[in-house]
């Protein structure tokens, strides 16, 4: 069977994969490996097994290793894979309360820079760690509580590392994950996942936020994921998203009309523009805003928006850059530039190698309420 049927999520082709050699990281099987998982003895005094008191009156095999902790300031691997293949679903879950906190990153092959580099709640388009929420997409949803679950598809040829940084003062007692993969020869024109956090308080001389920029080579560019706290006063989604593509320059090749077109809303996303103008909250298998915090439309207000281009993927052969616009309305009818705190990541396939990331930041300047 062709490895690309076989890493296919598809229904129409579930029953070709039949045979998959299929393996699956986690606390209880950190290796992977065929008949490694479950194999110790409760003894809550080893550092190993801090959660494993539980099961003291049952034994080995019963939930002696479910979950993991990551001290303030350490970095864990939370899989190492050798051979060709492709991760097929990723979960994980922390009692952290603070998700940015948590970066993850994801190394493909000899890399010695990650491919994704993004904290913990952004990845799964819940960037606000003062208000959780669920996402219901078809490549990424959260679960009651916090319960992340991406389903992008991630070849690798050689090795695949994915790690978790603690970079808060607070250990993250509980860490619990999945990386479910399966090992077969990967086609020599699959390309590699990618994603990059960025975020901006835009400024009123230049109200843009740069979702990416620097990307060179060739790809396909599949999704984009905002957090956006409004500042001011009304409307706040009314710039453009742009795609500069394979060199363009002052002028892109593609652009929406609004910020809630193209995240698939209209008319501000509001239930009832003329009777109830709040904005209405909704998820959809590519698209959708899962968070519309308004406590007060005076005052800031929290947003989480999606838009998964799996079926309308927006390649490139070149460079790829992509923006988006702040701006709301004066009275008098005219664009307002905001200054608004908008974080992004961008999600991306591309071949390897990739440009340099921007300097990641750090925690200080990471956190937002």
């Amino acid at each position: 069977m062709h490895p690309s049927i076989q890493g296919s999520g598809s229904l129409g082709l579930l029953p070709y994969g039949a045979g998959a050699v299929t393996r699956q990281i986690s606390a209880e099987n950190p290796t992977g490996e065929k008949g490694g998982a479950c194999v110790w003895d409760p003894d809550p005094q080893d550092p190993n097994l801090v959660h494993s008191g539980a099961a003291t009156d049952l034994g080995r095999g019963w939930k002696v290793r479910p979950f993991i902790k990551v001290k303030a300031g350490e970095t864990v691997t939370l899989a190492e894979i050798d051979g060709s293949g492709c991760i097929h679903q990723f979960f994980i879950t922390s009692d952290l309360p603070e998700y940015r906190s948590l970066v993850l990153r994801f190394y493909w092959d000899d890399e010695t820079a990650p491919s994704v580099e993004t904290p913990l709640g952004d990845f799964f388009a819940m960037g606000h760690d003062a208000a959780p929420h669920l996402v219901n997409s078809l490549p990424v949803t959260v679960g009651p509580y916090r319960g992340c679950n991406c389903y992008w598809q991630m070849p690798f040829r050689k090795h695949a590392r994915i790690t978790l940084e603690n970079e808060g003062p607070v250990d993250a007692n509980i860490v619990a994950y999945r990386v479910l993969y399966r090992l077969h020869d990967v086609p020599d024109e699959a390309a590699y996942f990618h994603a990059q956090w960025r975020r901006t308080q835009t400024q009123r001389d230049h109200p843009e936020h740069v979702i990416l920029d620097g990307v060179t080579g060739r790809g396909l560019y599949v999704g984009t994921y905002l957090a956006w706290s409004a500042f001011s006063r009304g409307w706040w989604g009314e710039g453009e998203v742009k795609f500069y593509l394979d060199g363009d320059g002052e002028f892109p090749t593609l652009a929406d009309n609004g910020t809630e077109d193209y995240f698939g809303g209209a008319w501000c996303f509001y239930k009832n523009p003329s009777k109830e103008p709040v904005e209405q909250e909704f998820s959809t298998p590519f698209l959708g805003l899962p968070l519309a915090r308004v406590d007060d439309r005076q005052g800031p207000r929290r947003f989480s928006l999606y838009r998964w281009h799996v079926l309308d993927g927006i390649g490139f052969r070149e460079d790829l850059r992509a923006t988006v616009q702040a701006l709301g309305w004066w009275p008098h009818g005219k664009f307002e530039p905001l200054t608004d705190d908008i974080a992004s990541v961008a999600y991306w396939y591309q071949t390897e190698p990739h440009a340099p990331f921007p300097p990641f930041s750090p925690l200080k300047e990471r956190w937002g309420r």
